[in-house]
Parts: structure tokens; sequence; C-alpha cells
């Protein structure tokens, strides 16, 4: 069974304005563990991280105005969750479960982040409730350590991984691939290695022809060793964040296109997450869970 990090913290209060967006990180696991896609040792609960891993891609005046509570007022409207010393312990261990994840997804082949998908954190601000970029800070950790050679990171939010383009773009040793609405946030984009704008209402058929003919490529051309997937399912039609079309079947064969893929070429995969914001709450878990259903169909 494939390794889960999980987060309590996600329980601490929050004002009421974000509780709902915040229930998934709570009811996902209740249901992955109640239908048996995922065994509940398959879960890990990761603790605080070396400072030094979130100094690999965040500046220091950054980092210690975040752990001393001192960033200005404005800083703080970006983020756009009010400041706390439970919020940061929070996006602190968020940061820690990827970066373990990515580890044992080296022995396991997959690893998964019950939340993360923070691409909106740039390496000195944070944006749109992203404060700490979990797969940026655990991508560069592979690379320090020289676990890996040539990273590809496949980010399939319908938000485009802004703050993960800025973090990377002088670093030939990983690729970034943003696949994402056009008209959506953040209205001023950064430039990735590779950005694919989608026109709203883009449906199941013509995402997942551009999907195919796009990430075989890459795969091939650049020859990464590892990949980190971020999987958020606010590309549905139903999401209130996202001006796509898909569905929830759409979804799930993308998740199966990312994941054979992975399978295919023997490249290990974390995957984070990310967004999902539809008004039913039962809409986010099912296409959610359907990732983690993909995966455990696929890596017995």
């Amino acid at each position: 069974m494939f390794p889960v990090a999980f987060h309590p913290i996600y329980k601490h209060p929050l004002p009421e304005g974000h509780r709902f967006p915040m229930l998934k990180y709570e009811l996902l696991p209740q249901q992955l563990v109640h239908e048996g896609t995922v065994s509940p040792n398959a879960f890990f609960e990761p603790g605080l991280p070396d400072l030094q891993h979130i100094l690999g891609v965040h500046k220091k005046e950054y980092v210690e105005a975040l752990l001393n509570l001192t960033l200005e007022a404005r800083a703080v409207r970006k983020i756009g969750f009010p400041l706390s010393a439970e919020l940061i312990e929070r996006e602190l261990r968020l940061a820690e479960g990827t970066r373990i994840g990515a580890e044992k997804a080296l022995q396991t082949g997959i690893a998964f982040n019950i939340a993360g998908g923070t691409h909106h954190a740039y390496s000195n601000r944070g944006e749109a409730f992203c404060l700490l970029n979990d797969q940026a800070i655990a991508a560069q950790y592979l690379l320090n350590k020289k676990l890996v050679k040539k990273i590809l990171i496949v980010d399939l939010d319908v938000h485009q991984g802004n703050g993960t383009a800025e973090i990377f773009q002088h670093n030939e040793k990983v690729f970034t691939f943003s696949m994402h609405g056009k008209s959506n946030y953040p209205f001023k984009k950064e430039t990735s290695d590779l950005d694919i704008a989608l026109h709203d209402h883009t449906d199941d058929s013509k995402f997942l022809e551009i999907l195919e003919n796009t990430l075989p490529y890459l795969i091939q051309t650049q020859k990464p060793d590892f990949i980190f997937y971020l999987s958020g399912v606010d590309i549905l039609a139903s999401d209130k964040l996202g001006k796509l079309g898909c569905t929830l079947d759409g979804c799930k064969k993308r998740d199966e296109i990312v994941f054979s893929l992975c399978q295919k070429h023997e490249i290990p995969v974390q995957v984070s997450m990310g967004g999902g914001y539809s008004p039913d709450i039962k809409t986010i878990i099912e296409a959610h869970a359907n990732t983690y259903r993909v995966a455990s169909t696929l890596y017995l």
C-alpha cells in the first residue's frame, strides 16, 4: 500500500469563512479508509521540518517573518488567512509531509499528501492560501541530496502554478509544466517551462486529448527520474473557482493517464491534492477519492 501523509492539525479551528474548504482534509481520509481504498496503517503523520529544507527554496527573510508572525498586513491579505502560530505549524507539517512522501515514493513508486499543492507560494511571499510551496521544497531536497537528477512537475490544477514557476525559473534540473484555465487566477501568470492555457468550458475530450499529446512527449524529451503531480480537482465544471468543464469521469481519466505513464516509465511520483471548491462537499470528496482509487488499482 502506498504511503499517505495525514495532517490532524487541520482540525484546529479556523475562521468561519475558511471552514468549508478545509472539511475535505478531515473527510477524505475517513472515506478512503471506510471504503478500503487506503488502509489505516498507510497514513503517516509528519513532524516539523528541518528549516534548512524550507530555506532551500524560500528566502530567509520571508521564512523568519512567518515564524515570528511579523509579516506586513498587506502580505497577510495576499495569503488570505489570518496569521497565527497554528497556521504556520500546519504549513510546516504540510511541507514536511510532501518531503517525506517524496523519499517514500523512491521506494514504493508513489506517495500522497492528503493536503499540499501549495503552488502559489513564491520564494519570497505567499498568495492565495499558500504560504510554503510543498512540492518545490521537496523537489529541491531530492536534488540537494542527489537522490534524483531531473524532476518534472506536472501541475493540473485549474490555477497556474505561478509560485512554482518563479522558484524554478533558472533551474534546469526541474521542468515545470502547468495546464490551467486561461482566465482563472492568477490573472498575471508567471512563465513555466511549459504553460498550456485552456479556454473556459474546456471539456473532458479536449482536456484529455491535450494531456495525452503532451505528457508522453515531456517524459520522452526531459527524461525525468521523478515526477511531482498536483492533482487539483477544481477542473470540474461544478467548481466555484474554476471555469473549465470537466466531469468526475474526466478527472479520473486524467489521473489514469498520469499514473499509467509513471508506471510505464518506472518514474516515482509524489502526489499533492491541490484545489477543489465545488458547492457540494460530496463532489469534492468523490473527485479526490478517485485519484487514490486509480492509484490503488495500478499500484497493488
